[in-house]
């Protein structure tokens, strides 16, 4: 893999390889772009094939996270750290304190959190060592109720764009995935709210939902009956008017665009488009979809007042703008003729470049 060329097309600060030879591990941190503030992005754990494969996987990770936080309206940069090894053996105390202290060696400029294979519990090992991490037991808590949240203010977003009207009354619903968020997605649904703990909302019309976790299948057939399963294979070609990924990655793709018969889609799951290109095609079939990393972006904007000073009401507040931010990048999508996802990208990258320079003068602070 050409590093170097790959850094400097898609715009790369900074890229970091460690290794403690006591404890294994052996990891790589991204940092993307720090204009808006210090890069967040959590730790992946994942037995790679290959060095080349994880270093592919941490740079376009660390850029998602770049265009997150900016389409989030965040102070943060994007960055990302993955690690090499089975997550059945790797694992120990040592073993992530010895990751805090290379966190910690950064000096501020990457502050990380729990991802793929890793937990709070590791984050907190990692706390011993460093104070850049967030995601913390006592603090934010579980992210997955939040981030639903924010997905179901951009699904209201994506109603009121593809159908006029954002309201869920009247509208059927396909939802991929009820483990975490998917689960809360559905539970907003069908009038949860989760400020009150209590059903006081509109319900949506009809809801399928399927799941391959037989748990997570019995949970949701024992507390909302009314809710429809269907066979995984089936869900993408019900007539529903708004699909919603909250599982898999790349499930928009050259074999479910042809079944879908929905107006809309609009989920959690990140990199939900195979390739970019599908994002044209799902503009040409009339499809309104909400890109990834602006609807999921809840998540993110809950750990961010870790370093604020968490403050739930403001966090839900902040994850509500999801729907204005969703509706301006659908505004830019219609006034330029371009996808929802090439949107969002300028969306990002304006972001970008005018705080670059407003900060241009030096001001002492």
């Amino acid at each position: 893999m050409k590093i170097f060329d790959y850094m400097e097309k898609f715009g790369h600060e900074q890229l970091v390889f460690f290794h403690d030879k006591t404890t294994g591990l052996k990891g790589i941190t991204g940092i993307h772009d720090t204009t808006l503030g210090p890069a967040l992005g959590g730790t992946r754990l994942w037995n790679y094939a290959t060095e080349d494969e994880a270093t592919e996987d941490v740079l376009r990770l660390s850029r998602g996270m770049t265009y997150k936080a900016a389409c989030a309206g965040l102070n943060l940069g994007g960055g990302k750290t993955v690690l090499i090894g089975d997550p059945k053996k790797v694992k120990s105390e040592a073993y992530f304190r010895g990751l805090g202290r290379f966190v910690q060696s950064l000096n501020g400029r990457y502050i990380t959190a729990e991802d793929v294979n890793t937990t709070t519990k590791d984050m907190l090992f990692l706390s011993m060592e460093t104070d850049h991490v967030v995601g913390l037991p006592g603090k934010s808590g579980n992210p997955s109720p939040v981030t639903a949240w924010g997905v179901f203010a951009g699904l209201k977003a994506t109603l009121k764009e593809a159908f006029g009207s954002d309201s869920v009354a009247d509208r059927t619903f396909a939802v991929q995935g009820a483990g975490q968020t998917g689960y809360f997605l559905i539970k907003y649904l069908l009038g949860y709210d989760f400020l009150t703990d209590t059903y006081p909302k509109e319900k949506a019309k009809k809801i399928y939902f399927t799941e391959v976790n037989e748990e997570h299948i019995a949970r949701m057939k024992l507390e909302h009956p009314e809710v429809e399963f269907v066979a995984p294979d089936d869900i993408y070609g019900l007539d529903v008017d708004l699909f919603a990924p909250c599982a898999l990655g790349g499930v928009i793709n050259e074999v479910t665009i042809p079944q879908f018969k929905c107006k809309a889609i609009a989920g959690s799951s990140n990199n939900v488009l195979k390739e970019d290109s599908h994002a044209d095609v799902l503009k040409e079939k009339g499809i309104v979809y909400a890109p990834d990393y602006v609807i999921n972006a809840a998540g993110l904007i809950n750990v961010y007042y870790e370093i604020k000073g968490y403050d739930r009401a403001n966090a839900l507040h902040d994850s509500e703008l999801i729907y204005d931010r969703l509706l301006e990048i659908y505004k830019i999508a219609k006034e330029q003729n371009i996808s929802t996802d090439a949107a969002a990208s300028h969306y990002a990258e304006y972001r970008i470049e005018t705080m670059k320079n407003v900060h241009r003068t030096y001001i002492k602070r």
